[in-house]
């Protein structure tokens, strides 16, 4: 399959240089001090607000400040703690799968590669992204999430609605020591300025580089469909 033409790819790096110069102090919005911190708050956030996250985990961290600590609660103490984040079932049968095969196998410590992150119950090649390159500085891939799908489409970076499709689409286009950073990039634009129900194209400073940004008295185009996945 051919990659990405040389246009696509000079206009990819445009949008990157004007993403990092517009936003230089994106970053992980999730709260956390340690890898596993980390991993848990991620596997919390499934359909549900990075807000919310970091208003429960203060409290699950302070009674389970690791993984082996987890792995020994009681499913319905951790039921109560998390329930407003959601799904707080399936999330806490997650949880508890994580911690007791992170103590098992790797020690208590959160491992540090993509395949024995993804056979973490909970845990998806999404998930493993975070962990890798927030906790650990390993750019192994990008992290793809509603606001990086809406935006690599709107921008003509991709034609996918399949999260590994597109992620493998960013990753022929942005050098490998961004692929941590631009999903920051993508969803802090994605949030404040290009925004699904009410983009602000006048205020957008990659209207010129963007196929969906309005011409004069064209109306902007629809927003991409927002993909979902479970296991993130």
């Amino acid at each position: 399959m051919a990659g990405p033409s040389p246009a696509t790819r000079e206009r990819a790096r445009r949008i990157l240089a004007t993403l990092a110069a517009t936003y230089p102090d994106a970053h992980c919005a999730l709260d956390h001090r340690t890898p596993y911190e980390l991993l848990v708050a991620t596997i919390l956030s499934a359909q549900c607000t990075d807000v919310r996250v970091n208003l429960v985990t203060p409290a699950l961290f302070l009674k389970y400040p690791t993984a082996r600590d987890l792995a020994a609660a009681r499913p319905e103490d951790v039921e109560a703690l998390i329930r407003s984040t959601g799904f707080f079932r399936n999330k806490t049968r997650s949880l508890l799968g994580m911690a007791a095969a992170v103590t098992e196998r790797h020690g208590g410590e959160v491992p540090r590669d993509m395949e024995s992150l993804r056979v973490l119950p909970g845990v998806g090649r999404k998930t493993a992204n975070v962990v890798l390159g927030n906790a650990f500085g390993i750019d192994e891939g990008i992290v793809v999430d509603t606001h990086v799908t809406r935006l690599s489409r709107l921008l003509g970076l991709t034609r996918h609605t399949d999260a590994e499709k597109i992620e493998r689409d960013l990753m022929a286009l942005v050098p490998r020591e961004h692929w941590t950073q631009v999903s920051h990039w993508l969803i802090t634009h994605g949030r404040q300025v290009c925004i699904a129900r009410r983009p602000r194209c006048e205020q957008c400073p990659l209207a010129s580089l963007c196929p969906a940004a309005p011409r004069p008295g064209a109306k902007p185009k629809a927003a991409a469909p927002r993909g979902s996945a479970r296991k993130r």
